[in-house]
């Protein structure tokens, strides 16, 4: 028998590929709607992980971590790992009862120069954490603290607001919320999202001169649905 194939997988994984710093730097200028427009609609993190304050402003590669509820341990674990500029996206399951993490864990992320946090679970010392201006994105807040004691995995796919993640998948949120792309297509995207930009600021321009208020797709829409019925105007 291989010894290797039969050898248990750790629950940590230290090495993996990162979406590209450039392709990363480049999703940065584009709003989480565009991205989210242009990978078809999808990879949008249930909006109940939302930015602490609206003016945060994250991107970069997502580095996984998987908790049992209340319990951080993995999460102190894998901030001794990430690199700067990495993303610590943790699933947290949704728990509401305690945070996973607080001003002094979030001051450490600052210090290490990681890109910022999505938790889907809570946070607490938000005003402390507004003030200080790194990017945090959770579900709640919640004064009570967690265990630390309690193993989970580092670097595995996870569940984060209801959004698959896989480590090094680009993470880019805003105020509107996070949005996740497979690193393995995010740069293909980018042109798109250029486009895309283009094209609104060019039906923004429309709308403010009087010109095409009116929709193109909308009659075409319109009849694909089987509206109107006979008889009657689009």
């Amino acid at each position: 028998m291989n010894d290797k194939a039969s050898a248990p997988l750790s629950d940590i994984r230290r090495d993996f590929e990162r979406v590209a710093p450039e392709t990363a730097r480049k999703a940065s200028t584009f709003a989480a709607s565009i991205l989210a427009d242009v990978a078809g609609r999808r990879g949008t993190l249930d909006g109940r992980v939302a930015p602490l304050s609206p003016s945060m402003r994250l991107a970069g590669p997502a580095f996984t971590i998987e908790v049992r509820h209340g319990d951080n341990l993995m999460i102190h674990a894998a901030m001794t790992m990430a690199k700067p500029g990495d993303i610590l996206v943790i699933d947290g399951k949704g728990d509401r009862t305690c945070a996973l993490m607080g001003s002094i864990m979030i001051n450490a992320c600052k210090k290490l120069g990681l890109g910022g946090v999505v938790i889907d679970g809570a946070v607490r010392d938000t005003e402390e954490l507004r003030a200080l201006g790194f990017p945090v994105y959770a579900v709640c807040a919640n004064p009570n603290g967690p265990t630390k004691f309690v193993p989970g995995r580092i670097n595995w796919p996870v569940s984060c607001g209801g959004v698959a993640v896989h480590p090094g998948d680009l993470v880019v949120g805003d105020g509107d919320g996070v949005v996740v792309i497979e690193r393995a297509r995010a740069a293909s995207l980018l042109d798109a999202a250029a486009q895309k930009v283009a094209d609104e600021r060019s039906r923004l321009g429309d709308i403010a001169a009087g010109r095409n208020l009116r929709p193109k797709w909308l009659e075409g829409s319109l009849r694909a649905a089987g509206l109107p019925k006979e008889g009657e105007t689009p």
